[in-house]
């Protein structure tokens, strides 16, 4: 029995379709979820969220939110939610300099300081994603 899994975030519905499974990036870790997992709500921290489907596998940039598992459909409400085929590389890399360049020039406010990291460690995180599509491919098992 597949499983229903929904990546919303506050703009859009990011994906919505059936898996074989998902692991998604837990704030202590990645959790790995299957058809009839034990129902729970759990918060995400910044990471990949892997979805695989019949031979194939995809990658997601995650940035916050929650998780909500019953045994037929999995619901991720994300802050953000980037797929792997749609990151422009080129545009995470100049995300990451302009993080770097903030860090750099001395924003020593703490909420300057916190959003200049935050913004450096999500473009750190869609660069990895983007670079594994471009080097290993759509992922086939």
């Amino acid at each position: 029995m597949p499983l229903l899994l929904e990546i919303v975030t506050p703009e859009r519905l990011a994906f919505s379709d059936t898996v074989d499974a998902v692991v998604v990036p837990g704030i202590e870790g990645e959790l790995g979820i299957l058809p009839h997992h034990t129902p729970l709500l759990s918060t995400l921290g910044l990471g990949e969220l892997r979805i695989r489907r019949d031979v194939s596998e995809e990658s997601f940039a995650i940035v916050g939110g929650f998780v909500q598992v019953r045994p037929d459909k999995v619901v991720v409400m994300a802050e953000t939610a980037d797929m792997s085929s749609e990151i422009d590389l080129e545009r995470a890399q100049e995300a990451r300099r302009e993080a770097e360049r903030a860090l750099e020039t001395g924003y020593h406010e703490g909420a300057d300081l916190a959003s200049a990291r935050a913004a450096l460690q999500q473009a750190l995180l869609r660069i990895r994603v983007a670079e594994r599509r471009h080097r290993e491919g759509p992922r086939h098992r």
